[in-house]
């Protein structure tokens, strides 16, 4: 198979919230074309994604970054009856693996782990092996697919580590942004008739954008690491980055919307970050940015493959029909059409 990488770029509209905040709490931004521009981190986004995993794959094809792989292990030893001391067995099999264990049975950085290897590591321990190896290999083997997309460190042994097969961009608005301040007041429920104040008093900063939003999946590298459940993956990643939503003071602002235009390509030459639509920021006055984001980037899209490379080998829009870009489908025909080309190409590789 040759190397292809799906792009998918996405168009959305936000409506006034804080859904990715700085340690000051105030919403994130970013300087690009020399204005404020709304910004959502890449780990924001991802961790949204991870959430949303837990309902389209099942539990044995996603894993837990966690602190208390000790606590993973021993539980699989339980299920395979193991008789001694659980816990201090599975963190022999951790060390082992190269995994430091500190004084309160936890790993000192979070450890990004699959079910079945936690499985693989507790088997090796019922088994008696005392081979290294055995245990290093234990976890590097059955990544599940958050870890084939978004990769794993490990810094105390680095032949753990997986690459990422995926790449998402902080989103960035099209258009210069202003942080406005919503100043708020609770009364107490419970306080005096002829009390008038407040019980509370406070103010939260917030911002509303239309954002442009990007990721990338090498599918060649994602192939590698998962095989024939490749396609699932790509599937899954592609539903996720679509339909997910950062929970940021969402009690607050229920700012939860989906796409207004998404635009997924496949390349055979390298990813193409097209935020370069939006350096000069889309102005509008009474209109909306939205249209004219589109209009931006479809002109981008294409000025890039006259210019630089060349067109997608396939290419989809959602959301609206926009000549010269693809033909557009409906998110369960992506599905569909994702499924059946992935799997094609995973043939085609074989030969």
């Amino acid at each position: 198979m040759r190397t292809l990488y799906l792009d998918v770029h996405v168009l959305q509209a936000v409506p006034p919230s804080c859904i990715n905040r700085d340690d000051t709490g105030s919403p994130k931004t970013a300087i690009y074309g020399g204005v404020t521009r709304a910004r959502v981190s890449s780990q924001a986004w991802k961790r949204a994604m991870r959430c949303m995993f837990k309902d389209i794959f099942s539990q044995e094809q996603i894993g837990l970054r966690t602190k208390k792989a000790v606590e993973l292990v021993a539980k699989e030893l339980e299920n395979l009856g193991y008789e001694g001391n659980t816990g201090k067995a599975a963190t022999e099999a951790l060390e082992k693996a190269g995994i430091k264990i500190n004084k309160k049975a936890e790993t000192d950085a979070l450890l990004f782990m699959s079910r079945p290897q936690a499985r693989a590591l507790a088997k090796l321990c019922m088994d008696g092996e005392t081979d290294k190896g055995a245990y290093v290999n234990a976890l590097k083997g059955t990544p599940s697919i958050d870890i084939a997309l978004f990769g794993r460190m490990v810094a105390s042994e680095p032949s753990l580590n997986f690459d990422a097969a995926a790449q998402v961009a902080h989103s960035i608005s099209t258009h210069e942004v202003k942080t406005e301040f919503d100043y708020f007041t609770a009364v107490d429920d419970m306080s005096q008739e002829d009390n008038m104040g407040a019980g509370h008093l406070g103010t939260v900063e917030f911002h509303s954008a239309t954002l442009y939003r990007y990721a990338t999946v090498n599918l060649r590298e994602l192939k590698e690491q998962l095989g024939e459940d490749t396609a699932a993956a790509v599937k899954g990643f592609v539903k996720a980055f679509l339909l997910s939503m950062p929970t940021g003071k969402q009690n607050s602002f229920a700012n939860r919307t989906v796409p207004d235009f998404a635009y997924i390509t496949i390349r055979d030459d390298q990813p193409v970050n097209l935020a370069g639509a939006f350096e000069k920021p889309v102005y509008t006055r009474q209109d909306g940015y939205t249209e004219k984001s589109i209009a931006a980037l479809k002109d981008c899209a294409l000025n890039t493959y006259r210019a630089f490379v060349g067109a997608p080998v396939y290419a989809c829009c959602i959301g609206r029909e926009e000549e010269g870009l693809g033909e557009t489908l409906s998110l369960p025909e992506l599905m569909d059409t994702l499924e059946d080309k992935v799997c094609a190409w995973l043939k085609e590789d074989e030969k």
